[in-house]
């Protein structure tokens, strides 16, 4: 009797060592992935959201600021996403700046569709002088004088003093402060057209992390091989930050968040129609 072929579903998520770490298992078969196998595209987050827009995926890593956008398309899983309080976008510059000088000054933002963007809008909803970047270009445009100020995410977050620049504003903090919800940064979605096949990829994820969290604070060869500018202390750092029990399911105040978020998108967009959120467990 012929066996039968596994099915294979595209799965696109960051280089970064917070999604490497918790994808590794799953997509090196260190964990049974129960028939499953998976196409893995590894790309930087606006590439990843503008995938989503497109419905060109099967799972994907996405900022939460595209999540309305998509929801049409895909539901939320879950498992695998980032979101904490202390972990937000920081705005710096090379130079001190007033805050009330960030309307006029040129920002570099690492997307139009990410999370820090909807951040940056929320606590500066004037600024008309934006320039969207890929996130790791962002501290050398900074420092050549290219753009005024920046809005950083990821390992930035640990070099961006180590280079002499400053911190105007923790984009976190602010959020923090005006909803008493945690940051919700990014989350992984699965196309609508399967909640059976949902419930079963949110379930492998959660394994995967559970396997990763087993093994800290080894890194595995996949964190590492991605991450090759690091030191093996600031992939850690990456890690910690972003990595946590949200990671492994979002629950309560996590969803609570998610839901805050998507009401001050729709503050900040009210001419974007957005479908009622569904979330996979």
């Amino acid at each position: 009797m012929l066996s039968k072929r596994p099915m294979t579903l595209t799965l696109g998520f960051s280089p970064c060592p917070n999604d490497t770490f918790i994808f590794d298992a799953l997509v090196n078969h260190k964990i049974d992935t129960e028939g499953l196998r998976f196409d893995v595209r590894l790309e930087d987050v606006e590439t990843l959201n503008q995938l989503a827009l497109q419905g060109k995926l099967d799972v994907s890593k996405i900022s939460y600021g595209v999540l309305p956008l998509v929801m049409d398309r895909y539901q939320l899983l879950d498992a695998g996403g980032a979101l904490g309080k202390g972990v937000g976008p920081m705005l710096i510059s090379r130079q001190p700046l007033s805050l009330t000088d960030i309307d006029a000054a040129k920002t570099a933002v690492p997307g139009e569709r990410t999370t820090a963007h909807l951040l940056f809008s929320l606590a500066f909803p004037a600024a008309r002088n934006k320039q969207f970047m890929i996130f790791s270009e962002i501290e050398d445009a900074v420092l050549t004088g290219k753009v005024d100020c920046g809005v950083i995410i990821h390992e930035n977050r640990f070099t961006y003093q180590k280079k002499g620049l400053t911190k105007l504003l923790d984009l976190g903090e602010f959020w923090e402060k005006e909803t008493g919800a945690p940051i919700p940064l990014g989350g992984i979605i699965f196309r609508n057209d399967q909640p059976a096949l949902a419930a079963k990829v949110n379930r492998l994820i959660r394994k995967s992390l559970e396997y990763a969290f087993a093994h800290y604070p080894a890194l595995p060869d996949f964190v590492k091989t991605h991450a090759r500018e690091m030191d093996e202390t600031v992939m850690r750092q990456h890690i910690d930050l972003y990595v946590n029990n949200h990671s492994l399911t979002l629950g309560l105040d996590g969803e609570n968040a998610i839901h805050t978020l998507l009401r001050t998108f729709g503050r900040l967009h009210p001419h974007e129609q957005t479908r009622s959120l569904s979330i996979i467990h």
